[in-house]
């Protein structure tokens, strides 16, 4: 029996006894990133043993997202999940079957909340979506709804500017020759960018480095959060969280060359001033911040032609 031959999706829902919010709720949707895995398999223990219960409403666990990654113990299986996140009709790649099952779950809620965790060491934070806006790459109308569901979750620190800047880069690569596939807009788009293309909102929350004992615990009080909040549950709805940091990425830079090097081991919301020399590419060429920020998302195993990491800067958002 082949690999793909004992793999299958699940999905696990509850439905309320009065209407209400429907939230869907991922984990692994990378392989490697199993904090959200174990906290919904917790939270779906709770509600089958009555200590949790669903009152209104519905809420749709997937405990794994990406089986095959899973299995595999690594981020992908064919190809990165979230990015170009759309049915298609010729499945080629796995993640194209997964793709064709996920979207039509996703388009039947109202809320997403997907649970990641990133490669270096780090505090927890949530990734919003654009603020409202009639513009082409991201038109949105939500922004209050996802912003008072995001500050319900527990975590202080918010980030945003994903498909904008993630825009930005698709337009150099562009300009370096790339290949059509990874130099196209629509190739940053994945779970929430879909769902809030559906109508709904939707929040990733990346609890922690993969491997942090505390990133499960932060995700089970999260799914808790959402629960209370969208009044799915009869728990009191959580106060909205003190102490914001937001934070705005605004630009990509990727990894050209598999001798590209990172001066350090940098954690996501290192600070950098003007001038620092964040890495130094094969050629010994040293890449240099721009300004004042924070590098975010760096990424020591990122392949060539895939984002080595983020700039952002302090925002006034939230």
């Amino acid at each position: 029996m082949s690999d793909l031959e004992s793999l299958h999706f699940q999905s696990v829902s509850f439905t309320g006894l009065t209407p209400g919010a429907h939230l869907i709720v991922l984990g692994a949707v990378h392989g490697n990133e199993t904090c959200g895995t174990q906290a919904i398999r917790r939270v779906i223990g709770e509600i089958e043993s009555a200590q949790l219960n669903i009152v209104a409403g519905r809420v749709s666990f997937i405990p794994v997202t990406n089986p095959l990654a899973y299995a595999r113990h690594q981020r992908m299986g064919d190809r990165n999940l979230n990015r170009n996140l759309v049915p298609t009709e010729s499945p080629a790649e796995f993640e194209d079957r997964i793709a064709n099952w996920l979207c039509p779950l996703l388009a039947q809620h109202d809320a997403l909340l997907d649970l990641h965790s990133f490669h270096t060491a780090g505090q927890p934070f949530v990734m919003l979506g654009p603020e409202d806006n009639n513009g082409t790459l991201e038109p949105f109308a939500r922004a209050a709804e996802e912003t008072a569901l995001a500050l319900s979750l527990g975590v202080h620190r918010f980030v945003d500017g994903w498909l904008d800047t993630y825009a930005g880069g698709v337009a150099r690569r562009l300009a370096a020759g790339a290949s059509p596939r990874v130099a196209d807009v629509h190739y940053g788009v994945g779970t929430t960018e879909y769902m809030r293309a559906q109508g709904g909102i939707a929040l990733t929350l990346e609890c922690g480095q993969h491997d942090d004992t505390a990133a499960p615990e932060v995700a089970w009080r999260a799914i808790h959060n959402a629960l209370a909040h969208l009044r799915l549950t009869a728990v009191s709805v959580p106060a909205a969280v003190a102490d914001t940091e937001a934070l705005r990425l605004y630009q990509v830079i990727d990894r050209d060359h598999a001798d590209d090097t990172f001066t350090r081991a940098w954690s996501s919301f290192d600070p950098l001033h003007a001038g620092d020399v964040i890495g130094t590419r094969h050629d010994r060429t040293p890449v240099l911040a721009d300004s004042e920020g924070y590098i975010v998302f760096p990424n020591p195993n990122a392949l060539p032609g895939q984002e080595w990491f983020y700039l952002a800067r302090r925002s006034t958002r939230v």
